[in-house]
């Protein structure tokens, strides 16, 4: 009989922070950050209750793991539906990704909005994280709406950097507003594109409607 496979420490490491990142995801939604302990996240994971603690430290360890992970998986995704794509086009199409990771991943869209809103306090840990995570994403639509503004898409006249604070800030607020009723996805969806529309008005995109 051939001898089971032994996994190495870094993929018992992997596999044992997958585990950990879903019971950690699972607990924010269905409790709240404040009521999640690393105690139950190790025992919901399978593992001992002290083995979150040895992981991450404390509390602010364990939620800045999974902003990141959240928001890695994220940045992959938006990576490749934006790929060869600037200004409306780009925008659009981050929208539409947005929306469709809502509807696979609700709980990791929803645990990582309520680590964001609930880093607002003055002396959380976690405000250097979601400061750093707010700022790609506005660089990014920056970066879109320059593009094509030097291509000849969109008026030299747009400022990019206002546009880029009005598209962040409204994504924030749609999130905002589905998290007190998450089963309307729905009316999400309205909101999404909803926003396209406002995009496409502001850079005069010529498929608005």
């Amino acid at each position: 009989m051939a001898k089971a496979l032994r996994l190495t420490q870094v993929e018992r490491k992997e596999i044992s922070d997958a585990k950990m990142l879903e019971a950690a995801i699972a607990l924010i939604v269905e409790r709240g950050a404040e009521q999640t302990t690393l105690k139950d996240v190790g025992e919901k994971a399978g593992y001992s209750r002290g083995l979150a603690g040895y992981r991450f430290g404390n509390k602010a360890g364990l939620f800045d793991f999974v902003l990141r992970s959240v928001g890695d998986e994220w940045l992959a995704e938006l990576k490749g539906v934006t790929r060869g794509k600037n200004g409306y086009e780009a925008m659009a199409a981050a929208l539409d990704a947005h929306i469709a990771f809502c509807e696979e991943a609700p709980q990791h869209v929803e645990a990582f909005y309520r680590l964001w809103f609930e880093s607002l306090t003055p002396d959380s840990p976690l405000q250097t994280v979601i400061l750093g995570i707010h700022d790609r994403r506005r660089a990014d639509v920056i970066i879109w709406i320059n593009q094509s503004i030097a291509e000849g898409k969109v008026a030299a006249s747009i400022s990019a950097e206002v546009v880029a604070d009005q598209y962040c800030a409204s994504v924030i607020g749609i999130v905002y507003h589905w998290i007190s009723d998450p089963d309307n996805l729905d009316e999400m969806r309205a909101r999404h594109n909803g926003l396209k529309k406002v995009m496409a008005l502001i850079l005069q995109h010529p498929t608005v409607l």
